[in-house]
C-alpha cells in the first residue's frame, strides 16, 4: 500500500510539472529573480499532523484519576488538578540551504531544517505536590526542492512579484526522535526518503541581492522507529511507532545572491535612443523646411527687385540666398523712390471750342510785341 501510494504521488507531481512547464512557454513573467547561486534562511510556522498526541493525553488522564482515587477525603480530592496537552502541535521550524537557478525562473535547492515542539503539563496530587510531564517532537529533515515560476496566464494579477510553485522530497537525519518523561524513541533514516512537500510562493520584496519570498503549503514527513510507543508512554501501543512531522506550513524565505546575472539594460535607455533618433529626424525636417522657406523668400525678393527695376541674379542654391539678395536690393531701393501718385481732379472740366482757341490767340498777341522789339533793335 505504501509503495502504491508513493507511486501515485510521484505520478501526480510528474504530471503537474510537465503540464506547467509546457504551459510556461510564454515569456510574460511578472518578475524575475536574477540570482544564479544564492543562500537562504527560512523561518516558518508549522501545524504538525501528530495524531499520536492522544497516547500522551490518555496517560495524563490515567494519572489524574489515580490521584483522585488516592484522596482520603474531599479536601484532598479538591487538591487534585491537571492540565491537558494542547490539541494542536504548533511550532516554529527553521531551515537553511543553497539555491541554484539553472535556467530562467527554474530553481533547484537543497536545505536542512530543525523542528522542535515541546509539550508539557503539570498535575497536582492530593497533597498539593506538583508533577510535570512532557513529550518533545524533534526532527532534522533534509530536502531537495524544485521551484519554478508560474506563468502570467495562471495569475489574475497584472502586476506584482514572482509567483512560484515548489515541490520537495524529504529525508530525515539522525537526531529525529521523540523523547518524553518516560523514555526516548529514535527514528529510522531510510535512504529512499520520508515524504514530500508542496507550496506556493510569492516574491514580495527585493533589495539589491536580497529577496524575500512568502510561501504557504503542505508537507508530509512520515517517520517510524524500531521501538514502540509503550516504551515512552504508559499504556501506549505495543506496535512499532510511527508518526508524522509534516502539516500545514507558512514560511518566509530570505535569500541572498552570491552569484547574480548581469543587470539587463533598462527600458529607459531604449526610450532615450528612440527619442534621440526622433530628434534627429525632426531636425532634418526643420532644415528642409528652412530651405523651402528660403527659396520662397528668395523668389518673392526677386519679384520685388524686378518691380523696382533692380537687376539681380538670384541664386537659389543655399540657405544664405536671402542675405545676398537683401544686400543687392537695399542700396538700390534707397536710390530709386517710387513716383508719388497724383490725386485725380474730382471737378469735371468742360472744354468748348471757343475756350480752347482763345488761349492760343492771346499767346500770339503777347508774343508779337516781343518780335517787333527785336526787329527794331536790329
Amino acid at each position: 500500500m505504501k509503495s502504491k501510494s508513493r507511486n501515485i504521488i510521484f505520478s501526480f507531481v510528474a504530471t503537474l510539472l510537465f503540464a506547467v512547464t509546457s504551459f510556461a512557454a510564454s515569456e510574460e513573467k511578472l518578475d524575475h529573480d536574477n540570482s544564479i547561486l544564492s543562500v537562504f534562511l527560512q523561518p516558518s510556522i508549522s501545524f504538525i499532523s501528530f495524531e499520536e498526541r492522544k497516547y500522551f493525553q490518555e496517560a495524563i488522564d490515567t494519572l489524574y484519576y489515580g490521584f483522585k482515587e488516592n484522596a482520603v477525603n474531599s479536601a484532598e480530592s479538591l487538591n487534585v488538578a491537571k492540565q491537558d496537552f494542547q490539541k494542536v502541535n504548533f511550532c516554529f521550524p527553521i531551515t537553511a540551504g543553497i539555491q541554484w537557478q539553472f535556467t530562467e525562473d527554474h530553481f533547484l535547492s537543497a536545505g536542512i531544517g530543525f523542528i522542535y515542539d515541546n509539550e508539557s503539563v503539570v498535575l497536582t496530587d492530593r497533597k498539593s505536590n506538583t508533577h510535570s510531564y512532557e513529550y518533545t517532537l524533534q526532527g532534522i529533515p533534509f530536502y531537495l526542492e524544485y521551484r519554478f515560476a508560474l506563468p502570467k496566464n495562471f495569475i489574475t494579477l497584472s502586476t506584482g512579484g514572482l509567483f512560484s510553485l515548489a515541490v520537495r522530497w524529504y529525508w530525515v537525519l539522525p537526531g529525529t526522535e521523540i523523547y518524553t518523561t518516560w523514555g526516548k524513541l529514535d527514528a529510522e533514516t531510510p535512504l529512499l526518503g520520508a515524504g514530500f512537500g508542496v507550496s506556493v510562493g510569492y516574491l514580495f520584496a527585493t533589495w539589491k541581492s536580497f529577496k524575500l519570498y512568502g510561501d504557504i503549503g503542505f508537507n508530509s514527513i512520515s517517520v517510524k522507529s524500531n521501538k514502540k510507543f509503550s516504551d515512552i508512554v504508559p499504556k501506549g501501543p505495543d506496535e512499532k511507532a510511527k508518526w508524522n512531522l509534516g502539516g500545514i506550513q507558512l514560511q518566509i524565505r530570505g535569500s541572498f545572491g552570491l552569484w547574480n546575472k548581469p543587470k539587463p539594460k533598462d527600458d529607459d535607455d531604449d526610450d532615450d535612443d528612440e527619442k534621440k533618433s526622433k530628434v534627429k529626424i525632426i531636425d532634418d525636417t526643420k532644415k528642409d523646411s528652412v530651405k523651402v522657406d528660403s527659396v520662397e523668400n528668395a523668389a518673392d525678393t526677386a519679384k520685388v527687385a524686378d518691380s523696382l527695376g533692380v537687376a539681380a541674379d538670384v541664386k537659389v542654391d543655399s540657405i544664405g540666398l536671402v542675405s545676398d539678395t537683401a544686400k543687392v536690393i537695399a542700396p538700390d531701393s534707397a536710390k530709386v523712390a517710387p513716383a508719388p501718385k497724383k490725386e485725380p481732379d474730382l471737378a469735371p472740366v468742360k472744354n468748348t471750342p471757343a475756350e480752347n482757341s482763345a488761349p492760343n490767340e492771346k499767346s500770339v498777341e503777347k508774343n508779337a510785341p516781343a518780335e517787333e522789339i527785336k526787329t527794331k533793335g536790329d
